[in-house]
């Protein structure tokens, strides 16, 4: 089916009290990107017109989701006035002659999973699920494999109750299905909601076929709670990782391993156990060491940890980073950091080495500032570069020095040190006093 004539509404006005957080439902992240962004994402792939439905901390959703798409019509919705799904359907117009209607929740859903829907004829498409526990769900009764009704649970006889098959939340209406039953929906019911599924009820009493289609349940896993929450993480961790070993990425023990969505390989990467991969970061070439975290970086031709921290807006090629070193909003072309190193605000050019324990002091409690490090500097062990610094190249700064001058010339040793002062038997006196 063409792209043009599918239309798609996501229905993301509830609140989600389940999920216990002021934070709206759908904005709650799964693997770096809000729930509803990962179902746009799908949806996109298949449609051009997508309206997104909202009224629970609407600017808030709409400006998130207007950051990351263009061309996604928002429609807010009166959710004290018509609540429910079929609440959330009211007073929309589409423009195409088929309709998907998703739930706002379902961050695991695919293109390849919808596109099921697309490649059936009927005017009605209700998706379907087998739990071996349907406990809590309401009954969907099929005869000759078309849907008689829904049952509710409470609603159900001993017999429907051993039916297995439940609602999976997902339909495929036509235009016309749409214009014809949406306006007669009613909240004539004891929670005094407008139900979607009434939808369902109408068009049978019409004599209408509802077509069901059974779906795999890991696609269409609702997120409720932040256990589920947490277990959706566990499947689209899954779903990332097993996408980039099969791209060629290497992974030691890779449930170890958290990457987001928009982390990015090229060419020959290794990632070890323990290492948390973040925003848009792009690594070449490189291995990344157990235990290290990259966040919003571009690593090159480099290998990095283990224990390290890049910090975002770091840019590092051709470079070592070793144990314990925290880089952060840096440029590091050809360096060499070996261990316990603070390098934050820097540019640091090729052949340079920082030694262990060294900090640039980028911070003066009120404003950042810069250091600037040029080709083939050796940082002893311990110093401190307070910003804003240039040191030039082939510079050699000794150990423990602080370098407070804000430019080193090149070719220059500086050097900051106290003569080292020795006191013959104060050890041996200092006790004794203490034994007295």
């Amino acid at each position: 089916m063409n792209r043009d004539k599918i239309s798609i509404i996501i229905l993301a006005a509830g609140k989600g009290s389940r999920m216990k957080s002021p934070t709206a439902k759908v904005l709650h992240t799964i693997s770096g990107k809000p729930m509803l962004y990962h179902i746009i994402k799908s949806s996109r792939e298949i449609s051009d017109d997508i309206t997104v439905v909202i009224s629970h901390q609407k600017e808030a959703v709409q400006e998130q989701m207007s950051s990351y798409f263009n061309n996604i019509n928002f429609v807010v919705q009166d959710a004290q006035n018509f609540p429910g799904t079929g609440g959330a359907m009211k007073n929309i117009s589409v423009k195409n002659e088929k309709v998907l209607v998703l739930n706002g929740d379902m961050p695991l859903i695919t293109a390849d999973a919808l596109q099921n829907f697309l490649d059936n004829d009927n005017e009605i498409i209700m998706s379907i699920f087998d739990l071996q526990n349907p406990d809590g769900y309401g009954r969907v009764i099929i005869k000759d494999d078309k849907v008689q009704r829904i049952v509710e649970q409470k609603d159900a006889s001993n017999e429907e109750l051993k039916v297995t098959t439940v609602n999976a939340g997902v339909y495929a209406f036509s235009k016309t299905i749409i214009d014809k039953y949406i306006p007669l929906l009613s909240n004539d019911n004891a929670q005094e909601e407008y139900y979607l599924t009434d939808v369902i009820s109408m068009a049978k009493a019409d004599g209408l076929n509802i077509a069901p289609l059974l779906v795999d349940e890991e696609n269409f896993k609702g997120v409720n709670s932040k256990k589920d929450l947490a277990d959706s993480e566990e499947i689209m961790q899954t779903r990332i990782k097993t996408k980039l070993m099969n791209n060629g990425v290497i992974m030691q023990l890779p449930s170890t391993i958290y990457i987001e969505e928009g982390v990015t390989f090229e060419g020959e990467c290794i990632v070890e156990n323990g290492c948390r991969l973040t925003g848009e970061t792009l690594i070449h070439n490189s291995h990344v060491k157990a235990g290290t975290v990259i966040e919003d970086s571009i690593i090159k031709n480099s290998d990095i940890g283990p224990l390290a921290h890049i910090r975002p807006a770091s840019y590092i090629e051709d470079t070592h980073i070793g144990n314990f070193v925290e880089v952060k909003k840096s440029s590091l072309k050809g360096v060499k950091a070996g261990h316990l190193s603070y390098i934050g605000d820097a540019q640091i050019d090729e052949g340079t080495n920082i030694g262990a324990g060294v900090i640039t002091c980028n911070y003066d409690g009120i404003k950042k500032y810069k250091t600037i490090i040029g080709k083939n500097v050796f940082i002893g062990s311990d110093s401190q570069l307070i910003a804003p610094v240039t040191i030039e190249d082939d510079v050699m700064i000794a150990a423990g020095t602080t370098v407070a001058e804000r430019k080193i010339e090149k070719g220059s040793l500086a050097i900051s040190r106290t003569k080292t002062r020795t006191i013959k038997d104060f050890y041996y006196n200092f006790f004794s006093k203490i034994k007295q």
